[in-house]
């Protein structure tokens, strides 16, 4: 009997080390210094017996405390239907991989054909790829065909508005891809578009990432925009939260050449920062300079209605020191995931649950700014269910303060600034207790 899961034997692993040329296990690693090598026992503890486990993991869940989550800065503790995780959980979703099959793999390429028809539709792009790993890593990859549609304006410009985790992502790789990243300056908690043309002016961008909302939580304005851009030559990329695009205007209807963000926010649960989901959605001109896969819609031989692979690059496999990007899969679960949530939820339901968290996040705000201990950094300017407060009083102590009370007050951004999110999971009561925990400090 094959007994996949169990450890190698020591008939197993004396054939696979002669295979390699090698007696010993050390002398399959010789070529890694020693110092390098762990020099001690692993630090396991004693086996357990199945009863024991469970009981060991119960005693560590009732030691976590929940709390009510306003914290945001890009993802989002978002209501997820049971019928979702249900779903999901059958083992034809749940063990699949790579549709490499068509014949076999109909189910799976016509969730993702169905995923890319919503993210297309979302974002009001013209297409959209199979899914990337997450919203950092594909606005990593529209940075590089950016930079690399253009040979002759080689730089991306990115505005400091942007996600600091986005911008993280996007210096690394642009660090091992040779790729030249300029920040754009902001005024008063948006882009400034002075600065923005000034770098046009230069014409050595090829693109220019802008996000919408921003990491303030700001609703910024794009208007002439796109056409600045694309008169110095250089392709314009909007990084969104993907369900704030259902209220906001679309990339596509901004003009934007490419559309990319985090889809956590359509019902993926928080997961201690995973597995989550990237989307890539651009105008059609771009399909085969895209990373990843679209599937297709085609009739058989029958005329019956059937989804293939319709685009894979390659170089992503045969050739990949002379591809553009080297993602070759996605996060095919996930992508089912918000497939199916945004199936539920249809464009009423999209739109309910952002009027929703707008509504509860502007009243707390508003309750917030009339304790007179904290202000709106940016009065000014139009959030949607995300926001920054300025605070008279240290933010690390109205952390502590309020997860005394079992809140999760926000994200700090500073001494005296707190970034603040409400979603739909926001309790009329939990808005109360912030505020009135506030009103107390």
């Amino acid at each position: 009997m094959n007994h996949r899961y169990f450890p190698h034997t020591e008939e197993d692993k004396r054939i696979m080390l002669k295979k390699c040329g090698v007696d010993t296990i050390d002398a399959l690693f010789a070529d890694i210094p020693e110092q390098l090598r762990l020099s001690r026992p692993y630090a396991l503890g004693a086996q357990m017996s199945e009863v024991e486990v469970r009981s060991f993991f119960r005693r560590l869940a009732d030691n976590c405390r929940s709390l009510a989550c306003f914290a945001g800065n890009g993802h989002y503790d978002r209501y997820t239907p049971a019928v979702v995780q249900s779903m999901i959980a059958r083992s034809e979703f749940l063990t699949s991989y790579t549709p490499y099959q068509p014949e076999i793999s109909q189910g799976t390429l016509q969730y993702i054909f169905e995923y890319q028809t919503m993210i297309a539709r979302l974002t009001g792009m013209e297409i959209s790829n199979a899914s990337l790993y997450d919203g950092a890593t594909a606005t990593a990859e529209a940075m590089i065909l950016a930079s690399g549609n253009s040979r002759k304006r080689p730089r991306v410009a990115y505005s400091s508005t942007l996600n600091s985790a986005v911008v993280e992502t996007l210096s690394t790789y642009a660090r091992y891809h040779g790729i030249d990243i300029v920040e754009i300056p902001e005024v008063d908690g948006v882009t400034s578009q002075e600065a923005l043309n000034a770098l046009l002016a230069e014409g050595t961008i090829g693109g220019v990432i802008l996000p919408q909302p921003n990491k303030y939580g700001i609703i910024e304005d794009f208007t002439g925009v796109a056409e600045a851009i694309h008169n110095a030559g250089a392709m314009f990329i909007i990084n969104s939260v993907a369900i704030d695009l259902a209220t906001l205007r679309s990339p596509g209807e901004w003009g934007a050449d490419i559309a990319v963000g985090d889809a956590q926010s359509l019902g993926i649960p928080l997961n201690f920062g995973g597995p989550y989901l990237g989307y890539m959605a651009a105008k059609k001109a771009l399909m085969r300079k895209m990373p990843g896969r679209i599937v297709g819609a085609t009739v058989d031989n029958q005329g019956q209605r059937t989804f293939v692979l319709t685009l894979q690059a390659r170089e992503q496999h045969i050739r990949r020191e002379k591809a553009t990007s080297n993602i070759c899969s996605n996060q095919g679960l996930m992508a089912l995931f918000v497939t199916i949530y945004m199936s539920l939820m249809g464009d009423k339901g999209l739109k309910e649950v952002n009027a929703t968290g707008a509504a509860a996040a502007h009243h707390l705000a508003r309750e917030l700014e009339a304790t007179g201990k904290m202000k709106l950094t940016y009065p000014n300017h139009p959030f949607l269910n995300e926001f920054e407060m300025t605070t008279s009083i240290d933010t690390e102590t109205i952390i502590d303060a309020l997860a005394k009370v079992g809140i999760l007050a926000g994200v700090a951004t500073a001494p005296n600034k707190l970034l603040i999110a409400v979603t739909e999971m926001r309790t009329e009561e939990e808005i109360n207790r912030y505020v009135e925990t506030v009103k107390a400090l």
